[in-house]
């Protein structure tokens, strides 16, 4: 095991590698809670949600460590999640059962581009701007939802926004959860964002026994807190069954946004954490194409067992900070994922409340990408602003990336930097082109 994952090439041990795969587990084990949550909001079923969002990051991450070596865990996206439900389900108004057909397809896509390396040639092609403008839009775009979720952001008839009650049960426990979350953070403490989940559950839990809880978000009191594994039957498959739902123009634009918007995740987070672990060899990644194979297939196999995309977390860099350097530290991030299983009655006192925190400092966390963005040339700024702006304001990450790919090219003409620009995003301004008038219906 020691000689597969090259221990002595990186300097490394099973304590240490073990400690590593721990510590990743602990960083991202809230999307075992936050995407049930989300993706529920389809009317999917919560419980076989929970099962397929931990047994699609077991595999993912057991692709990831086995295939590539790399000490990346894979799990369902924030953001991508956040497409599927809020712009595709509830703002298209297409039936979940299509839109998980339409994650199996893009996955095959990917498959199919990630082996015949096209991906690569692609994402290579796309400004490191626009890459930079669609990462912090998402983050915008995340933490408006987990502010609505909560109810800290409600409607209003004249400003369409407006802080919501501060005496709202509900929004004091966000408010709580998310200060609680931040101290985690600022203090450094590995996996923050879980334990601020945790604390704020556990006092969401006092605050039901005591008769004080959200009617919109209501606690549920488990009677034990391990199960059997929740059944995958109501979501298993139905990806399959319904592929013959993709049948018009406006499904292939939801595929081959998928097939967008989760290109950027995995090649950006590979990157990061690779530079950090010291994997990176003349600033190149080695083995890429298994990395984007596994990828692309835990996508596939995601899709199957009935949860949106999977992808790369950015999170792994906290395993990498506590010494993680190769694939094993993967595997036992794979396994965690799989004890994970059995802690599904967790899921009645993990409301709205308490994943909305989560939702903000992922936000934060991905809005890092602006300090990187050059503001001070007009011709990136603009559609770097219009691609981060519209993602919240219209309530679609399409609609972002679909502005900004439209515009960015333009403005570089005008510029007079047409040279820089390669031909594949002439290829994408045309397509986002077509795309804008089916999204504005």
């Amino acid at each position: 095991m020691a000689r597969y994952f090259q221990f002595d090439e990186f300097g490394t041990n099973f304590k240490r590698e073990t400690v590593a795969g721990i510590t990743t587990f602990l960083a991202m084990a809230y999307i075992l809670f936050v995407n049930p949550t989300v993706l529920g909001a389809t009317h999917m079923d919560t419980k076989a949600l929970f099962t397929a969002t931990a047994l699609s990051a077991a595999i993912g991450t057991l692709l990831m460590g086995i295939l590539a070596k790399y000490p990346v865990a894979i799990a369902p996206g924030m953001g991508l999640n956040a497409f599927f439900t809020y712009t595709v389900v509830i703002g298209m108004g297409i039936p979940w059962q299509t839109a998980i057909a339409g994650v199996f397809i893009a996955g095959v896509i990917f498959v199919l581009i990630s082996i015949f390396k096209i991906r690569e040639i692609i994402i290579n092609a796309i400004p490191e701007n626009l890459k930079r403008a669609t990462a912090a839009g998402i983050g915008l775009f995340i933490a408006f939802i987990g502010l609505q979720n909560s109810k800290i952001v409600v409607k209003n008839p004249d400003t369409l926004v407006q802080i919501g009650s501060l005496h709202s049960t509900g929004v004091l426990l966000t408010l709580f959860g998310l200060i609680v979350t931040i101290l985690f953070l600022v203090r450094g403490i590995q996996g923050g964002v879980f334990y601020g989940m945790v604390v704020t559950a556990v006092a969401g839990v006092i605050l039901a026994l005591m008769g004080i809880t959200d009617k919109a978000n209501p606690v549920f009191i488990p009677d034990s807190i391990v199960s059997s594994i929740p059944s995958l039957k109501p979501i298993f498959g139905v990806a399959i069954t319904h592929l013959g739902d993709i049948n018009s123009w406006n499904l292939v634009v939801v595929v081959l946004t998928f097939l967008f918007v989760g290109f950027f995740d995995t090649a950006g987070t590979l990157m990061a954490i690779a530079n950090q672990a010291g994997i990176l060899k003349d600033n190149k990644l080695p083995r890429a194409g298994r990395a984007l194979l596994a990828d692309s297939s835990s996508i596939v196999i995601g899709s199957i067992l009935g949860t949106s995309p999977t992808t790369a977390y950015i999170e792994s860099s906290a395993g990498v900070a506590s010494g993680g350097r190769t694939g094993f530290s993967a595997v036992v991030t794979a396994i965690l994922f799989l004890l994970a299983m059995f802690f599904s009655p967790l899921l009645g006192v993990v409301t709205a409340d308490v994943t909305a925190p989560a939702l903000i400092i992922v936000g934060v966390l991905m809005a890092s990408a602006l300090k990187d963005i050059e503001w001070n040339k007009l011709e990136i700024a603009i559609p770097a602003f219009l691609t981060i702006a519209m993602m919240p304001f219209t309530y679609s990450i399409t609609t972002g990336i679909a502005l900004g790919f439209v515009t960015y090219p333009i403005t570089m003409a005008v510029r007079g930097r047409i040279k820089e620009l390669h031909p594949v995003m002439w290829v994408l301004f045309i397509i986002f082109i077509i795309f804008l008038p089916v999204l504005a219906k």
